[in-house]
């Protein structure tokens, strides 16, 4: 069954030849899910092995060309690069006369707006940001994971309907984001799932170095079940001995965190101080528990003598 979602035929843009330049993660999972929409891949760039093995797997029978001629075989052409590859390719692309007018030229980088695309503007192209909110595995599950999508779109006025248009036939929902407000956007995607990933497994060594044969299976439903919380309740959902004020247990986790992972300490200090201050400004934290936590959390209080119960480990 499909995935896609079904748009008002009037809304839809025409059938398009897509192309993608850049075989990343993202590129051909898009164009996978503009051909369920009735678009046709018909050529795409791609680099390393890995790049190559994926669009033969994703996009089969579209072929491997070099980033100008997707440009010349595609009416939309999304440019699928990192973040700091794309205005370079914008500029080379355009100054190399491979933009032609009235071509559809779609980014997915979060950081930027359409600006970045001026340079194709200049040469008659018509720009789009669309970003997916979603982490992808360079998989055909990243094609049903559009489903629901977020997107971040950001496009000219006159452009907005077939921005709309094509983020729903990929399965999305679009979100307009202001030119201005794109790096501060793509920042807060960043903080909340570029460093869960980070924080689950350094969670999950932590578990392991403490005995837990199986970390995984004992953190996803607590982690499912924060993460629940979370969105339905915001910081009202804070629980823990930060939120509590146990500064003597959060002097122990310290302790040892310095004798069996030291990288981890920075990490842990930074998130619990924003947590302390979440739970202050909530009323979570009472006023009264906070000195002796903030004065662990600054270095205050010795975190090994807490270790081994000689300060604050009875609290």
């Amino acid at each position: 069954m499909s995935t896609v979602h079904e748009s008002d035929p009037k809304d839809r843009p025409a059938r398009l030849t897509v192309g993608v330049v850049g075989a990343g993660r993202v590129g051909p999972a898009l164009a996978a899910s503009l051909r369920l929409a009735g678009h046709r891949p018909v050529a795409v760039s791609a680099v390393s092995d890995t790049s190559v093995r994926r669009a033969a797997e994703l996009l089969p029978d579209v072929p491997v060309v070099p980033p100008a001629e997707v440009l010349q075989r595609a009416d939309l052409v999304l440019l699928t690069v990192p973040d700091d590859t794309l205005p370079g390719l914008v500029e080379g692309l355009a100054g190399t006369g491979a933009v032609r007018p009235g071509q559809l030229l779609v980014h997915t980088s979060g950081r930027y707006g359409t600006r970045v695309l001026d340079p194709a503007l200049r040469a008659g192209a018509l720009p789009l940001a669309l970003h997916p909110a979603m982490t992808f595995t360079g998989t055909a599950v990243d094609v049903q994971r559009l489903a629901g999508c977020s997107f971040g779109v950001t496009a000219p006025d006159e452009l907005r309907l077939v921005a709309e248009a094509l983020v729903i036939e990929m399965g999305g929902e679009p979100e307009w984001i202001a030119e201005e407000r794109r790096p501060l956007y793509h920042a807060a995607l960043a903080l909340g799932a570029n460093h869960l990933v980070t924080l689950v497994a350094q969670s999950m060594e932590l578990l392991r170095e403490a005995g837990v044969t199986a970390p995984d299976r004992m953190l996803g439903p607590l982690l499912g079940a924060a993460l629940d919380n979370a969105l339905r309740s915001g910081d009202s959902a804070l629980t823990g001995p930060v939120a509590r004020g146990d500064a003597g247990t959060v002097a122990a986790h310290v302790a040892e965190l310095r004798r069996h992972a030291p990288q981890t300490v920075a990490g842990y200090l930074a998130m619990a101080r924003a947590t302390a201050d979440r739970a202050l400004a909530h009323g979570l934290l009472k006023p009264e528990l906070a000195e002796d936590l903030l004065g662990v959390l600054a270095g205050g209080t010795d975190a090994a003598g807490a270790a081994d119960g000689t300060d604050g480990g009875g609290r």
